[in-house]
């Protein structure tokens, strides 16, 4: 049974923690902390959880703005990210952590690693580029989110617009349709995001506008890089972080795009589980 947990973040921001620990599995002690992406939730670790939740203390966390978490108007920097699942590691006991993190919660989750070591046993980074990708892709995004038509009359709505309908898909994703429905709640004018799309766009400066290889090259911690052929990281960058990381290693998902985990949720354990065997025996 899933259990919701109360934290406290950077600048008392409250955080919502998602318990997937099975009985029998250790309740205390070292365990594996999800990140998910911009936009993202807890929820969308759910497959993740249940082959890690019997062996490992498994939590998986709504970062503020997102999910079940508190909505400040701010800030939504690097720094908060990575202060806030700090926070969850050292309130919970779970360091030195097995950080897994997708996209926006990939770069937490390095950040982390490369400036709390003493908190990070291991590392999984999945779709996540280290280079900036400019102003110009901060306007593309604040064009798209602008043609979302919002209110959806319906959850069917939403699988149908971001799994078929948005001008961005090239070809039809129903698994993106199902990522974005779990990401809405019902209102009585309709389905919106329980997110607000400003503070997304915010967030997502940390990434469009800076690079982030320096810190990378800071993560001492065994890391895997995983990317999906068809998402946003490119084989020559994937292969240059892991030359740029001191223990670095590479896998990569046939047919997989940005949501690699979710949407290939089985390839993706048979990429990572071994890696997470390997680290977690030690």
């Amino acid at each position: 049974m899933v259990r919701r947990l109360d934290v406290k973040g950077a600048d008392g921001v409250r955080l919502a923690a998602w318990d997937f620990t099975e009985p029998g599995a250790p309740a205390s002690g070292p365990g594996v902390l999800l990140l998910h992406g911009l936009m993202g939730s807890a929820s969308h670790w759910a497959p993740a959880a249940e082959w890690l939740a019997p062996r490992h203390r498994t939590i998986a966390l709504d970062q503020r703005g997102h999910g079940a978490s508190e909505k400040p108007t701010g800030p939504y920097t690097c720094e908060a990210y990575v202060a806030d699942a700090a926070a969850v590691v050292e309130d919970l006991g779970i360091g030195p952590v097995t950080l897994v993190g997708h996209s926006m919660g990939a770069l937490t989750a390095w950040r982390l690693a490369a400036e709390r070591p003493d908190l990070v046993r291991a590392l999984v980074i999945c779709d996540m580029r280290p280079s900036a990708l400019g102003a110009a892709s901060q306007r593309e995004w604040q064009d798209w989110f602008h043609h979302w038509p919002v209110p959806f009359p319906s959850l069917d709505a939403v699988h149908r617009w971001f799994g078929e309908d948005d001008p961005w898909v090239e070809r039809p994703r129903p698994a993106r349709g199902a990522f974005f429905a779990e990401v809405m709640a019902e209102h009585a004018d309709g389905w919106r995001p329980v997110f607000d799309t400003s503070q997304m766009l915010t967030s997502r400066e940390i990434w469009a506008r800076e690079a982030h290889w320096d810190s990378l090259a800071q993560v001492a911690c065994p890391t895997l890089v995983v990317r999906g052929l068809d998402g946003a990281l490119g084989r020559a960058e994937a292969q240059e972080m892991v030359r740029v990381l001191p223990r670095g290693e590479y896998a990569e998902i046939p047919d997989a795009g940005h949501l690699l985990h979710y949407e290939h949720a089985e390839a993706w354990r048979e990429v990572v589980e071994p890696f997470l065997n390997g680290v977690l025996a030690v």
